[in-house]
C-alpha cells in the first residue's frame, strides 16, 4: 500500500520502478474530510537531566552529522532544547511551528523527539506534513500560507541517506527563512551550557493519518504535505499553458524525483494538474535511504536521467531535484543547462513567459561562486543586482525588503520570493512555462523551441560565461584548512598586474559581504581570483557535508564570440583549470588526483 511506501529499505535491483499511483506518499486534499480529531488530552511537562554534547556547530544550511550521532541519547533534543533557549518566548510560546522533511532514515523518530520538546516549551501547534514529508520548499511556503512563526526542516538535503549515512535539522523563521547566523550562533552557545531539557510526557503521534490532536493548550495537525504548495504554484505559473505543452504529441518530459521527497509531489502535480504520463516520473516514491542513492541532482549522481537525457530517443526536456526538494538540474535534449545559466535565463524570459513576474522584477542576485551569467541580464534589464555569500538567508533578507525577485547558486538552486528558500520544483515548472510560451503558436509537425535553442540564443544576447566546478569531497580537514591557508597567503602577497600563465591579475581577495538591508557583515567567505579578462577562480570550503572536508574549486571564463559558444566547457576552461590546480598545490596537500564531482 502506498502508506507503507515511504518504509522500504534499499532497492535491490537498479531496473526503474513502476511509478507509483498518483499522490502515493503525499494523499489527496479531498481525503481531509476522513481523518480523526481527537478530544484534548491531559499534557504532561517533564525536565529531563542533560549536559552538553560536543560538536553541535550549524554549518550553513543547519547541522548535519552522521545518523549516528544523532541517536546518541539527548543529542537531537538537546540541540532542539537550546534553540527554544535562544528565541525570545514571544516567538514560540501559544504560537505554530511547521515540522516536515525528506523522509530520509530517522526522519520519523526525530518528529517524535521534537514535537515533544515543542509542547515541552509551550508551543500552541505544530503542523506536520503527512509521514513527516515536506519538501524544504514546501516548509518555507507553509510557514507564509498558515503565518506561523517558524519552522523544522529535517534533512541532510543532498546527501546520502540510511543508517549509515546523514541526517541534519535547521530552522527557518517566521517567513519561511533559514535562520540567521545571529540566532545559530547562539543555539550553537546554549549547546554548551545546556542542563535540562523541557518535553511533554505524550503517546508519539500517528504520522501516517491526517487530522488533529489535542492536549490541552497543545494541538498536532498531520497536514497534506503537497496542497499548500501545489495552490502556490497554480498562483505562480501558466498551468494551463504548461498543461498544453505537454500534452502535446511532439513533447516529451521526465521528470527524477531520485526517490526522495519531490516524488510525494510530482504525481499531484506533473500527472494529475497538468497531464504528464505517468511515465515521466522515475522513481518517484521516496525511500529512507533514496534508493541506496546519492540525491544529488548533477551529471555525476543523477545517472539514469543523463542516460535517459543523452541517448538516441531522448525527451524534449528532463530535471531532476534532490533529497529535499529544493535543488534542481535541467537538460534538454542531449544539452545540460548549467545552474549559473539556468537562473540567468530564468530572469531573462520571466517577465514574458511567467504571470508571477508580468509586472517586473525587483531585482536579481546570485551567490558569488556562480558565474556572472545573471549580472549581465540585470544590466540588461535595468533592475538592482546583489552579489552575496553562498547561503539562502542572504537571498531571503533582499527578499523581505522588497529588493529581490529572481535569485540563484551554482549549486543547483535556484528561486525566487515567492517563498524564502531555493525551490527544485519551482525552477522546473519556470523552463515549462518558458518552454510552453515559446511554443505556444507552434502546430503539431512544426519544429519546436527547445532547450537548446533558448540556451543559444542567451549567449547569442548576452554572450557565454563558461562555468565549472570541481568538488574533492570528504578529504582529511587539515589538509585542506592548509591548502586555504596556502592560497591566503598567496593572496596576502599578490599585487594587481601580475602574471599568471597568459592571465593578468585584476585582484585576489577573501570575499566578505555587508548584507544593504540589516548592516551585518561575514568574512572568509571565498579565496577570488579575478583576473583582467573578467576569469575568475575561487576556492571555498563547504559546510554542507558531515564528514571530512570538501573543497569546491570553481572556475570561470566570458566569451563574447558566438562561434566559440559551443565548445564543451572543459576544453574552453582547461587553461584556467590547470592554473587553479597549480597554484593551489591541491594535489600535494590533499593527494587528490581527480574530482568527486565535476559540475
Amino acid at each position: 500500500m502506498a502508506s507503507h511506501a515511504l518504509r522500504l529499505r534499499p532497492l535491490l535491483s537498479t531496473a526503474r520502478p513502476t511509478p507509483p499511483p498518483p499522490r502515493a506518499a503525499a494523499g489527496r486534499r479531498s481525503s481531509f474530510v476522513l481523518v480523526r480529531c481527537s478530544a484534548a488530552q491531559a499534557l504532561k511537562i517533564k525536565s529531563i537531566p542533560t549536559k552538553p554534547v560536543e560538536g553541535q556547530k550549524t554549518g550553513t544550511s543547519g547541522l548535519r552529522k552522521k545518523v549516528k550521532v544523532f541517536q546518541e541519547e539527548n543529542y537531537l533534543a538537546n540541540w532542539i532544547q537550546a534553540l527554544f533557549n535562544s528565541l525570545p518566548p514571544e516567538d514560540y510560546v501559544g504560537k505554530t511551528l511547521v515540522l516536515g522533511g525528506d523522509g530520509r532514515y530517522f526522519n520519523v523518530e526525530a518528529a517524535q523527539i521534537i514535537i515533544k520538546v515543542a509542547a515541552g516549551n509551550g508551543v500552541g501547534k505544530i503542523l506536520v506534513g503527512r509521514h513527516g514529508l515536506l519538501s524544504t520548499p514546501a516548509v518555507s511556503a507553509v510557514i507564509r500560507k498558515r503565518k506561523a512563526s517558524g519552522g523544522f526542516v529535517m534533512s541532510a538535503s543532498h546527501n546520502p541517506g540510511g543508517p549509515d549515512n546523514d541526517w541534519g535539522i535547521k530552522f527557518n523563521y517566521s517567513s519561511g527563512q533559514p535562520a540567521p547566523e545571529t540566532i545559530t550562533d547562539q543555539i550553537y552557545g546554549n549547546t554548551l551550557s545546556i542542563s535540562e531539557i523541557k518535553t511533554a510526557d505524550i503517546p508519539d503521534v500517528d504520522l501516517a493519518a491526517l487530522g488533529v490532536i489535542s492536549y490541552d493548550d497543545f494541538t498536532v495537525e498531520v497536514i497534506d504535505p503537497v496542497s499548500d504548495y501545489l495552490e502556490l504554484m497554480e498562483n505562480v505559473f501558466d498551468f494551463q499553458l504548461i498543461k498544453d505543452l505537454l500534452s502535446r504529441p511532439d513533447f516529451r518530459f521526465v521528470f527524477d524525483a531520485m526517490h526522495a521527497v519531490t516524488g510525494a509531489y510530482a504525481g499531484p502535480i506533473f500527472v494529475e494538474k497538468l497531464g504528464a504520463d505517468p511515465d515521466c516520473i522515475l522513481n518517484g516514491v521516496p525511500l529512507e535511504d533514496f534508493g541506496d542513492g546519492h540525491p544529488d541532482p548533477n551529471l555525476t549522481y543523477a545517472k539514469e536521467l543523463v542516460f535517459i537525457m543523452f541517448g538516441s530517443r531522448a525527451p524534449d526536456f528532463g530535471a531532476a531535484s534532490d533529497g529535499d526538494g529544493d535543488r534542481n538540474m535541467i537538460l534538454g535534449k542531449r544539452f545540460f543547462v548549467t545552474p549559473s545559466d539556468s537562473v540567468a535565463m530564468i530572469a531573462a524570459n520571466a517577465q514574458t513567459a511567467i504571470p508571477y513576474f508580468q509586472s517586473g522584477l525587483k531585482g536579481l542576485a546570485r551567490s558569488m561562486p556562480t558565474s556572472g551569467a545573471a549580472d549581465r541580464v540585470a544590466e540588461k534589464l535595468n533592475v538592482p543586482f546583489f552579489e552575496v555569500p553562498t547561503g539562502w538567508k542572504f537571498f531571503a533578507n533582499l527578499m523581505d525588503a522588497g529588493k529581490l525577485s529572481i535569485c540563484g547558486e551554482e549549486s543547483f538552486g535556484t528561486g525566487s520570493d515567492h517563498i524564502r528558500e531555493k525551490d527544485g520544483i519551482w525552477a522546473v515548472l519556470a523552463w515549462l512555462n518558458i518552454l510552453a510560451h515559446r511554443n505556444k503558436d507552434k502546430k503539431v509537425g512544426e519544429r519546436l523551441v527547445s532547450v537548446e535553442d533558448v540556451a543559444r540564443e542567451h549567449w547569442a544576447t548576452y554572450g557565454r560565461n563558461f562555468f565549472s566546478r570541481y568538488d574533492y569531497e570528504e578529504c582529511e580537514s587539515e589538509s585542506a584548512n592548509k591548502m586555504m591557508e596556502h592560497l591566503r597567503d598567496l593572496i596576502s602577497k599578490s599585487s594587481p598586474g601580475e602574471k599568471y600563465g597568459d592571465y593578468t591579475l585584476q585582484f585576489a581577495d577573501d570575499f566578505s559581504y555587508t548584507d544593504p538591508v540589516d548592516g551585518s557583515s561575514v568574512s572568509k567567505q571565498g579565496l577570488r581570483f579575478v583576473f583582467s579578462d573578467g576569469s575568475r577562480i575561487i576556492f571555498r570550503l563547504s559546510g554542507t557535508g558531515s564528514a571530512g572536508a570538501t573543497i569546491r574549486l570553481y572556475i570561470e571564463q566570458f566569451e563574447s564570440d558566438a562561434s566559440k559558444h559551443g565548445l564543451d566547457a572543459q576544453i574552453a576552461l582547461k587553461p584556467l583549470i590547470d592554473l587553479a590546480l597549480s597554484i593551489s598545490k591541491l594535489k600535494d596537500f590533499t593527494g587528490r588526483n581527480q574530482p568527486t564531482v565535476i559540475t
